[in-house]
């Protein structure tokens, strides 16, 4: 039987049909304390696809590291086909410190491809490219929304490769945005490599979500059935999962400051015009309406009642064919109430006792 060769990452040799935890060097803390990026690698005896499924990129979305370690103990990975090196934190400065940065302001995902003697986010991008990316076939990049901004999962993809197509439709969440590259951001860098690369977002930094974080383990794991990395599920196949892709998305902002209610909820179809949110000071003097500029599906709400005149309360994707991405949400709705997963579900934004 002829062997594979090791996989090589920062020095370490991983042998076929082994896997391992590598700590790859960064920096330094102030205090001299080394710094490392902690890389498992698990290297099938089969050849096949190389993915590098990474959370963390912003240091305080913390959802795909619980979903990358639930992943790693997915059973199925004992008849892997090809290698999966799995990045749980890529910003370990962000991550310790518990925010979305690196020390010196700079956003990580704006940094690729990053240089060997530039900004320590140059260095930390040029790192992970030279170290991983250039040794992976296919990439899942796991964010949620920014502090106080709840997302609905979903998939990002400029969808133009045939292979980042297959991969976004077979993940499996419910709304999937043709969404255009963005310079100096890990997909803008992996698409001009010629790498699929799709991002899920879900949830809001720096809290856990159960729904979240399940719909994002099973879509990394329908990702690698689809390349055939792991063999097909037995037993009775469930439903064939219903994704829409919307062709645009549009935020809508406060014309005024004051404290925001909310009426629209995560999920809900919106159409032009349809009130949003209700915005009022203080005493209730004054109440302004949000009203939203297109029709389409919520994807993203604000959680934070106080907000500012111009800043971004609500996100909307916006479809060719609204009535399907209805069904679409509707259909990832019943798929947790009737039991398809295992997860113990909270009370959510979506939560339609909560309309």
């Amino acid at each position: 039987m002829v062997t594979r060769a090791p996989f090589v990452i920062a020095g370490t040799e991983v042998k076929a049909g082994t896997r391992q935890t590598v700590e790859v060097p960064v920096a330094k803390l102030y205090t001299h304390t080394p710094l490392h990026l902690p890389v498992e690698v698990v290297h099938g005896r089969r050849d096949g696809p190389v993915m590098m499924v990474c959370g963390a990129i912003h240091g305080d979305e913390i959802n795909g590291v619980e979903i990358i370690r639930r992943v790693l103990k997915n059973s199925a990975l004992r008849h892997l086909r090809g290698t999966l090196v799995a990045v749980p934190i890529v910003n370990v400065f962000g991550f310790v410190q518990r925010t979305r940065y690196l020390p010196d302001r700079r956003d990580l995902n704006r940094c690729f491809p990053g240089t060997e003697s530039g900004s320590l986010g140059g260095r930390i991008a040029y790192l992970l490219r030279t170290q991983i990316m250039e040794n992976v076939s296919h990439i899942i990049d796991l964010h949620t929304g920014a502090i106080h901004r709840f997302n609905l999962p979903q998939i990002r993809a400029e969808l133009t490769n045939p292979e980042t197509i297959k991969m976004a439709e077979a993940f499996g969440a419910p709304i999937i945005i043709n969404a255009s590259l963005r310079e100096g951001s890990l997909r803008a860098y992996a698409d001009s490599q010629d790498i699929p690369v799709i991002t899920f977002e879900g949830g809001e930094a720096l809290r856990f979500d159960e729904v979240v974080i399940s719909s994002g383990v099973k879509g990394v794991i329908r990702v690698m059935r689809t390349l055939e990395m792991i063999p097909a599920k037995k037993g009775p196949v469930a439903p064939r999962t219903r994704s829409e892709t919307a062709a645009n998305s549009q935020w809508v902002r406060t014309d005024t400051d004051g404290i925001l209610r909310p009426v629209a909820s995560l999920g809900q179809k919106v159409r032009k015009g349809q009130k949003l949110a209700m915005v009022a000071d203080p005493f209730g003097e004054s109440e302004n309406a949000v009203l939203s500029p297109c029709s389409g599906i919520v994807i993203c709400v604000n959680n934070l009642p106080l907000v500012n005149e111009g800043e971004a309360i609500y996100h909307i994707a916006r479809f060719d064919e609204l009535n399907e991405a209805e069904k679409a949400m509707n259909y990832f709705r019943s798929s947790y109430e009737s039991g398809i997963s295992d997860a113990v579900l909270p009370v959510h934004p979506w939560d339609e006792n909560q309309k």
